[in-house]
């Protein structure tokens, strides 16, 4: 496939128009056209509507412009890693971080990061669930879940968070502290959802899960530590070992340890096509030390186990 073709056609796509297009590409219009018609003819149907409003996608224009962006991708990745080898990584890593992280560990990512390699710079995108959200304008995504997303990806499992029930104190001293599981439904319960878990059965340690109804269900982890540290009730939530700024209860206290709770992998995914990339492949090499020094669990996995 030719790439001139293939940039011309996406740059249609993503603008609606073949002016707006040719604008984009500083490129005539004439030349834009026959580059459409050209890319057309290969793959044998149409790819765009024309119409006096603009052109818009076929179905099979839907499929080769999703596609289509993953082989520029991979082209341009391939020319990025050509041009760096031996060279220290450099220029901007896009990373997708799940919605809902303790608000110091990016922060503290950050710096542990810059520290090693200063000529980097980063774009920051939050998601609610990144491994279904993944993009062609990502670098690195990291999700919760066991599961990897389809398609070309480069998945690994960094680290086992541990899953657990917190409350403050003072509500725990007005309300109760629960002795078992059942008597959690006495409670005001927060859930946190990740793609792998709706919120609404937690698990218990022994094996199995206990039906319950939370107040709220949310995939922000750090939402509801904020309300089980003020007090409202006992949040189900990820674990990662990090003080809570601005806790005026005090610290959370775990509720039931040993009877409800599990844990969950923290995953990093990478398109395949950016595997190589100097400044992706040296971030990758330095998450397991960084979540060591956070005191999170890596697991010794190779760096292509749990592909897809």
């Amino acid at each position: 496939m030719d790439l001139e073709e293939l940039r011309a056609f996406l740059a249609v796509a993503d603008t609606g128009s073949l002016v707006a297009a040719a604008k984009t590409l500083q490129m005539s219009r004439p030349t834009l056209r026959r580059r459409i018609d050209q890319l057309e003819a290969r793959a044998g149907v149409p790819l765009l509507e024309r119409s006096r409003r603009g052109a818009a996608l076929t179905a099979a224009g839907a499929e080769l412009a999703a596609r289509g962006r993953l082989l520029v991708q991979e082209a341009s990745a391939l020319v990025t890693s050509i041009r760096m080898t031996g060279a220290e990584p450099a220029g901007t890593l896009r990373i997708l971080l799940p919605s809902g992280l303790p608000p110091t560990l990016p922060a503290q990512l950050y710096a542990f990061v810059c520290g090693r390699y200063p000529r980097l710079d980063f774009e920051l995108r939050f998601a609610d669930d990144p491994a279904a959200d993944l993009l062609v304008d990502v670098d690195v995504a990291f999700h919760f879940g066991d599961r990897s997303p389809e398609g070309p990806w480069r998945s690994r499992e960094l680290a086992r968070v541990p899953v657990v029930l917190v409350a403050a104190t003072p509500y725990l001293e007005r309300r109760g502290r629960p002795t078992t599981a059942a008597e959690l439904a006495q409670h005001d319960l927060f859930a946190w959802r990740h793609p792998d878990h709706d919120g609404r059965a937690w698990p218990l340690a022994a094996g199995g899960a206990l039906p319950v109804a939370p107040k709220l269900v949310a995939r922000d982890a750090h939402l509801l530590r904020q309300l089980a540290l003020a007090g409202h009730g006992i949040a189900l939530v990820p674990e990662a070992g990090l003080p809570d700024p601005h806790a005026p209860l005090g610290p959370l206290e775990r509720v039931l340890p040993g009877v409800v709770g599990s844990d969950v992998a923290m995953r990093v995914v990478v398109p395949s096509a950016l595997v190589d990339v100097p400044r992706v492949r040296a971030v990758i090499d330095l998450l397991r030390p960084f979540l060591g020094a956070q005191g999170l669990g890596a697991r010794d996995q190779g760096a292509g186990s749990s592909q897809k």
